[in-house]
Order: structure tokens, then C-alpha cells, then sequence
């Protein structure tokens, strides 16, 4: 009987929760972030606000610290009041997974599964005090987007002597989108039903998380790190993965400098002393050569425990202190290859490491890998130093694992040619070739320089695109020219003839030049798009056949007759279409002109903080063949869905959807793609006839040129 109960209960309950759905029309609504606002005292006048967040697989919050350009960061905006201050900068607890966003072109934080961040605050007065305000934040997951949004929080604090220390709860789910942030309406939550019609057994199972997550905040910073245990606190694998490779190059590339090379052979020997043991040579090769790898990983678990908190790396990598601390150590890096002067370590360390190594055994073995690492530093300081400081802006294992692979690269021939002595006689002699390998290091290390620039003019009103490509062509261009002979440094042997792997060398940078010649000229250049600044509007761009904003209208290619009906008017001051096309900002327009024209209109629902949108544009819109698809057989309408722009009052309406007043332009282009595809998901590509009768199916994110 009881089981019979049950099953009708829960029948009843879906077929509730179904009518609801078909009822409130948002069947495909996305509302992924919970969030759940508590206080926990800390002094007898202070507390920490404590914002958690409950993520939605597979979509992802921002970080609360993100570079000026990039999408809407979480941040909590409090009203004014006197009886409170705020005390620093609010602390993400869930350390950010970084990686490089291809639709915004920098580095961003994200945080998936859940997230918390803690904001001090301190009392002017004792008492209970109520803090309120909102949350602003966005998700995004590989393929969509969703509008910023603002959720409405409230803590109440008890601050004095008296005080008991005690924890406030309150949860809401984000319903409202930064335009709607004004009303007061709220929408009642769909879960908060799905409770109450099932019964005891679901209110007991919400009651258990519920006093789980108290738990949680009783227990101060140790149930604060279990709340997000679950959450990643590295890089991507892919991107961790890179950097190893890239430091595993660059130390076998360090095996090739004036310091370092000539002491391969005189190194194994000091292995193969000792008569006819070799197999206790070949065991002192081996410690050897681990000792190099656990000397330069060391230098890694410095740099990655140096690098706390859980805002340090977004501060490397944004602020504009050390990004000219970086800028000014890579070119002492260049100079110092270039043989300008040299990098060299107190004369004391490498005696006192050479005596220790002459007393032979385990110890010596080691010592003499600190000895190999000391009298190489003039060489490979630069370089190490270089992969450290671009691992500091990375999270904990980034400069382990480069270190990691620079040791092993490093260590890897002296080991074997200490196991087998005998392939010494296949070793090149020594040459002008290494001081070669260390001027064209100087180079690269002068054009990576460019990067930590880019952090002191987040804006590129200076150091734009054109500028950034024409320092890279001049670098390249006297690389070019240095592989043929034609520029000589101080420590460079004469040179009476070019060899093949120069000439090679030279062909391969001279070429280089010519592809990034064609980025002043608008191409996109994607396999280097990390390392610059973004297209500029204004830039000079012969992949397009239309010129930006002010350029010829849609109509321009059907006659003068629908000129008119194609002339963009409204909203063309403010937007602009990306690509040098021409399109509309407000679907009535689109209309018009699709019907002077006869071709189909194709709705682009999109946003300014949207990297999704963005991507799209970058890898499929900017296809040649799409591009000319775009342009010659569509009239595009872009709606921006997180426009804040506020409308003249006779243009406000009452939603259908919601029952609220739409005052601006993001508002009421959202509530139309709810409305009409109950979805609030971007982008979202639909297609209509001139009559606005939709063709085919609604399209979001498709990377697939095809």
C-alpha cells in the first residue's frame, strides 16, 4: 500500500512539474547557479560574508578578477549604508582553472561544479546589522552563453561582545538578468515546488544538504576547502602539457649554448674515473643526471609555493607591476645572448660546490650536478628564467612541471653518455655555432618580451596590433639577415661562407616575416592569435569587401530602390558588425529589408561579454566562403541580449513571458528569444523569410566551418 502511495505521489508530482514547464513556456530555460548566502563572525566587530555558488555541469562562473575587456566578472555590489566597511578585496576560496579564451583573446579564470568567495567586512557599532545588495555574475559552458545576471543577497550580522557566533542562510537560484536587476518581482522557484509536492522524503533529503552545508561554515576554512574539494584547482591538462613540452625543448635547446655543450665531454669523464668499475660509473652517471632534474624541479616548488593565495596568479598575469618587472627581465634575458655582459652567479658557490664534488661517492655525484647547473647559469639563467616567469602566472604545477621538463631534457645526455662513453667521438665540435644558438635565443626571448606589455595597455590604444606585428617583422626580418652573416655580435666567429642549415634557418624567418606581414593587412593569423592584440575595428583590412560602420548599405548590390529599406538607422551609432558586414540592430528593419531584397533574414541573438559569440565569429564567420555566404545571401539582424542601454519610457513594454517591464535593449531582446525559442541561451542563429516565418532549426554554437 505504502508503495502504491508512492508512486502515485510521484506520478502526480512530474505530471505537475510537466504542466508547469508547458505552462510557463521556459521548458529550455537555462538557470544553472544556485547561491547560498552566509555570515560567519570572526571578531567581536567583524565577519566574513560568504557567497556560495552551486554550478550546473558542464557551465562555468567567471572569476571575481578578470583583465579589463574580458566577459562580466563575479562581483558582489553591496548598497550604500554607514554601519559597515568593507575590509580588502573579496578572496576567492575556489581557486580559478585558467586558460587562454579564444573568443576574448587573454587569459580568464573560470570555476565549475561550485564556488565560494569571502568578503570581510567590519562593524562601526554593535548590534545586528543588515548587509544587502547583488551579485553580478555570468556563465558560460563550450557552446553558449548566458546574459549577465544580478541575484539580490542578504546577510544579517550580529556584531559586539555579545555576539554568538552564528551562520544565516538564504539560497537563490539566478533568475534575473542584469537588465531586470530593478524589478522586485521575484519568480517562484521550480525546485522549491518540486519539494513540497514530493513529499517527506524529498523535503528530508533537501533538510540533509541543507545542514551538510552548515556544517560546512561552522568549520571556518577547513569546511570551506572541503566545499570545493571537488573543484579543479590546476590548469587545463592540455595547457599544462604544452608547457612541459615547450621546457623540455627549450632544455635541449640550452644543451646547445657556449656554457653548457663543452662540458658534456668533461663531465662524463670525471663519470669514468675509477679503472675498469664502470659499472660504478654508469650509477654515478645515473645520480647524476637525477640530481640536475631535482636541482631545477626544486627551483619549480619555489616558484609554485612563492605563488599563494588564490588571486596571485590572476595579479602576475593582469596587474601592470609585474608584468614590467617581466617585460624589463626578458630584455636583460636578450641582452645577456646577444653578449651584452654576462649572467653569472658568486664565484664562492661554484668553488665550494667543486670541492664537494672532488671527494667522489653519492655526494659527489650530486655536487657535481650543482657544480654542471652553477657554471652553465650564464647561459641557462635566461632561459630558466624565462620559462619561471612565465610559469608564475599560471597556477601550483605549471612551474613544477616546467622545471621538471627543462631538468630532464638537461640531464638526459650527460646520463647517456655516461652509460655509453663511446658515442663522445659522434659529439660536433665546439664552434661559433653555440654562441649562434644563443644570439638566436636572444631574438625570441626579445619578441616574448612583446607579451608582458600587452598587461600595460589593456585597451591596445598604443601598443595596438600594427604596432605589436611591426616590431615582430623587424625582430624576425634582422634574423633573417643574421643567419646570413649580415649582422655580427661581439662573441661571433667570422663567417666566410653561408651553410645550408643557415641558409635553411634564414628562408624559415624570412618567411615567418611575410605571414606576419599579412596580419597588418587584416588576415587573423591563428596560430599565433594568443601572443597578439586583438583586430582593431579601425585597422586597415583587405579580407573584406565592405568597410566597417558607415560603409555601403545592404542594398547596395540590388539597386538604388531599396536603399532606403537597407540603410541601417536604428542603434547603428552604437553597434557595429563584426568582419566589415553590414547588418541590423532591430528585427522590424531586417524585415524591411529582406522584403526589398528578397533574401532571408538570419537573427543573430548574441552578447557583448559572450566568448562564445565571439569564437564563432573568429573561426567560422571570418571563413571566406561563410563570409561571402554571410554577406551576399542574408540580411543579418544582431540582438544583443545584455545591452544595457535603457529605452525612452514609450517604448517599455509588458513582458507575456514574465509578467515584468522591459525597459532597455537587452531586456527586450531576450524576452523575445524567450518568447519565441524558450531558450535564453547565446548565440542562437535563427533564419526567417521576409514575412518572419522561421526556416529550419534554431543553431547555436557549430565550430564546423562545414
Amino acid at each position: 500500500m505504502m508503495t502504491r502511495n508512492l508512486i502515485i505521489k510521484r506520478a502526480f508530482s512530474i505530471t505537475t512539474l510537466v504542466l508547469v514547464m508547458i505552462l510557463s513556456g521556459n521548458a529550455q530555460m537555462a538557470d544553472p547557479v544556485e547561491w547560498t548566502f552566509t555570515s560567519e563572525k570572526t571578531g567581536e566587530m567583524e565577519a566574513e560574508l560568504v557567497f556560495k555558488a552551486t554550478i550546473d555541469m558542464p557551465w562555468h562562473l567567471y572569476s571575481a578578477h578578470l583583465p579589463e575587456g574580458g566577459p562580466i566578472a563575479t562581483t558582489p555590489y553591496y548598497n550604500e549604508s554607514s554601519s559597515y566597511a568593507l575590509v580588502d578585496d573579496i578572496v576567492e576560496v575556489t581557486k580559478p582553472h585558467v586558460t587562454y579564451d579564444e573568443g576574448f583573446k587573454m587569459e580568464l579564470g573560470t570555476i565549475s561544479g561550485r564556488a565560494e568567495l569571502r568578503q570581510k567586512v567590519r562593524f562601526s557599532s554593535a548590534g545586528t546589522h543588515t548587509i544587502t545588495g547583488e551579485i553580478e555574475f555570468q556563465v558560460c559552458d563550450d557552446a553558449t552563453c548566458l546574459p549577465p545576471k544580478l541575484v539580490d543577497f542578504s546577510f544579517t550580522v550580529t556584531a559586539g561582545a555579545s555576539a554568538t557566533k552564528a551562520v544565516d542562510t538564504e539560497t537563490k537560484r539566478g533568475s534575473e538578468t542584469v537588465a531586470e536587476a530593478n524589478d522586485t518581482e521575484k519568480e517562484s522557484s521550480l525546485a522549491g515546488l518540486i519539494v513540497s509536492e514530493e513529499g517527506e522524503e524529498s523535503a528530508d533529503a533537501v533538510a540533509e544538504g541543507s545542514a551538510s552545508d552548515s556544517v560546512a561554515v561552522e568549520a571556518g576554512d577547513a569546511g570551506a576547502d572541503a566545499s570545493v574539494a571537488g573543484v579543479p584547482s590546476m590548469e587545463g591538462e592540455k595547457s599544462l602539457w604544452r608547457f612541459f613540452w615547450l621546457a623540455f625543448g627549450l632544455g635541449l635547446l640550452a644543451l646547445l649554448t657556449p656554457c653548457v655543450f663543452p662540458m658534456i665531454p668533461m663531465t662524463v669523464s670525471f663519470f669514468m674515473q675509477g679503472g675498469d668499475n664502470r659499472a660504478k660509473g654508469v650509477f654515478r652517471g645515473l645520480v647524476f643526471g637525477f640530481s640536475i632534474m631535482a636541482i631545477y624541479t626544486a627551483l619549480g616548488v619555489i616558484v609554485s609555493i612563492s605563488n599563494v593565495g588564490p588571486n596571485a596568479a590572476n595579479a602576475l598575469s593582469t596587474h601592470w607591476v609585474p608584468n614590467l618587472i617581466f617585460f624589463a627581465l626578458f630584455i636583460i634575458f636578450a641582452f645577456s645572448f646577444f653578449g651584452m655582459f654576462e649572467l653569472v652567479l658568486p664565484t664562492s658557490w661554484t668553488n665550494k660546490a667543486d670541492s664537494r664534488a672532488d671527494k667522489g661517492g653519492l655526494s659527489g655525484a650530486f655536487f657535481m650536478a650543482l657544480t654542471t647547473v652553477l657554471v652553465s647559469f650564464s647561459c641557462t639563467g635566461p632561459i630558466v628564467g624565462a620559462l619561471l616567469v612565465e610559469a608564475a602566472g599560471g597556477l601550483a604545477l605549471k612551474p613544477i612541471l616546467g622545471m621538471f621538463g627543462f631538468g630532464l631534457a638537461f640531464a638526459i645526455p650527460f646520463t647517456l653518455f655516461a652509460v655509453f662513453p663511446s658515442w663522445l667521438k659522434g659529439l660536433p665540435k665546439s664552434g661559433g655555432w653555440l654562441n649562434a644558438v644563443k644570439v638566436v635565443l636572444g631574438f625570441i626571448v626579445l619578441a616574448f618580451s612583446m607579451k608582458f606589455l600587452l598587461a600595460l595597455d589593456p585597451t591596445n590604444k598604443i601598443l595596438t596590433r600594427e604596432l605589436y606585428l611591426a616590431i615582430w617583422i623587424v625582430l624576425f626580418s634582422m634574423l633573417g639577415m643574421y643567419f646570413l652573416g649580415k649582422i655580427k655580435f661581439s662573441h661571433d666567429s667570422d663567417l666566410p661562407h653561408v651553410s645550408v642549415p643557415r641558409l635553411l634557418m634564414s628562408i624559415a624567418s624570412f618567411t615567418f616575416v611575410v605571414y606576419l606581414f599579412l596580419g597588418l593587412f587584416g588576415y587573423e593569423l591563428k596560430n599565433i592569435a594568443p601572443l597578439l592584440p586583438p583586430k582593431s575595428p579601425d585597422g586597415l583590412d583587405l579580407t573584406q569587401k565592405a568597410v566597417y560602420a558607415g560603409g555601403p548599405s545592404v542594398a547596395s548590390a540590388v539597386g538604388e530602390q531599396a536603399s532606403e529599406e537597407c540603410t541601417p538607422v536604428k542603434y547603428a551609432d552604437m553597434f557595429h558588425m563584426p568582419l566589415g558586414l553590414t547588418g541590423f540592430y532591430d528585427l522590424e528593419e531586417g524585415l524591411a529589408c529582406a522584403r526589398a531584397t528578397g533574401k532571408p533574414v538570419l537573427i543573430d541573438f548574441k552578447g557583448h561579454f559572450c566568448s562564445n559569440c565571439k569564437k564563432m565569429e573568429a573561426a567560422v564567420w571570418s571563413d571566406p566562403e561563410v563570409l561571402a555566404s554571410l554577406r551576399e545571401d542574408f540580411v543579418i539582424v544582431a540582438l544583443y541580449t545584455d545591452d544595457r542601454t535603457k529605452l525612452p519610457e514609450a517604448e517599455w513594454y509588458t513582458s507575456e513571458v514574465d509578467g515584468k517591464v522591459k525597459k532597455s535593449i537587452g531586456q527586450q531582446n531576450i524576452d523575445f528569444e524567450i518568447a519565441n525559442f524558450q531558450t535564453n541561451t547565446i548565440p542562437l542563429y535563427v533564419i526567417m523569410n521576409s514575412e518572419g516565418d522561421v526556416i529550419g532549426q534554431p543553431k547555436g554554437t557549430d565550430l564546423d566551418v562545414q
